[in-house]
């Protein structure tokens, strides 16, 4: 219709939406999609006049190209029965974007925003739109990183972004306090074998990682059973050089006994 075609032909103009890039998170965390648009300010009507233009709806929409009429969305600023679990943080001026909270499988979808006014001859919706991609039970990882001090920091993360979820750690198989997706100001004493995962869930764990934190004098912090380990070894290695020591004193003493010349065999019939 010529409609639709202007429609278009707005687009083309310069309105548009910024969408961010293809988002993947994780079931259950919170994602923010920062988003802006750059609405007409004006329009000319059939007469060629210019009509400012009136920004009276804002519409977020889930597998749909243009969001148009009574096209079921997650978020519509005409509507007080939207769905909680989508917040829009934008406006009608400018800032389009999007918060969803506890992300469901149904989330993964791509969603378009739209542009109602008044002269309607301004609406528009940039169908480009942005992929979420909700992912169930992916395997956590641990990343580490040196601190200034000396200290280390072990970071819990995954493929796909989480926000604001519970994390669970455990050192060398005890569960630890924090909840936090960073542990932070390792020393020493923290060394050992670390995996996380996210709260009650335990197909997230992640694979253990093993950290090293030197000493901050500059020393090794010590394992007890290394130590018991080196101090076998040292008397292993006292007890082996003592016992060769015997050896070639006594191989000495004997070469010298050898060396002795016997006494000729009128030296006793002389005695």
């Amino acid at each position: 219709s010529i409609e639709w075609e202007y429609r278009v032909c707005l687009g083309a103009l310069g309105q548009r939406v910024n969408y961010p890039g293809p988002v993947c998170a994780v079931k259950g965390s919170k994602v923010t999609l920062p988003c802006t648009f750059s609405p007409l300010k004006s329009v000319q009507d059939e007469d060629g006049r210019e009509v400012l233009l009136e920004i009276r709806r804002v519409v977020w929409c889930q597998n749909h190209e243009m969001c148009y009429s009574s096209t079921p969305s997650v978020y519509d600023s005409d509507s007080e029965r939207n769905n909680p679990r989508y917040r829009y943080l934008g406006d009608k001026e400018g800032n389009c974007s999007l918060q969803i909270s506890g992300l469901q499988e149904e989330d993964d979808a791509t969603l378009r925003f739209r542009v109602e006014t008044n002269p309607s001859r301004g609406s528009f919706t940039d169908r480009r739109g942005v992929k979420v991609t909700v992912r169930d039970g992916i395997p956590m990882q641990i990343k580490n990183s040196s601190e200034s001090d000396g200290a280390a920091s072990l970071l819990c993360t995954a493929r796909c972004t989480f926000h604001q979820l519970e994390v669970t750690w455990s050192r060398d198989g005890k569960a630890l306090s924090q909840s936090g997706p960073a542990l932070s100001a390792l020393t020493a004493k923290d060394s050992g074998n670390y995996t996380c995962a996210l709260k009650n869930d335990a197909r997230t764990k992640s694979l253990p990682f093993r950290l090293h934190v030197e000493a901050a004098d500059g020393g090794i912090p010590m394992d007890p059973m290394l130590v018991v380990r080196l101090v076998l070894f040292t008397l292993h290695t006292v007890l082996i050089l003592t016992v060769t020591a015997i050896l070639i004193r006594r191989m000495c003493v004997w070469k010298k006994l050898e060396d002795v010349p016997e006494p000729p065999a009128d030296f006793l019939e002389e005695l």
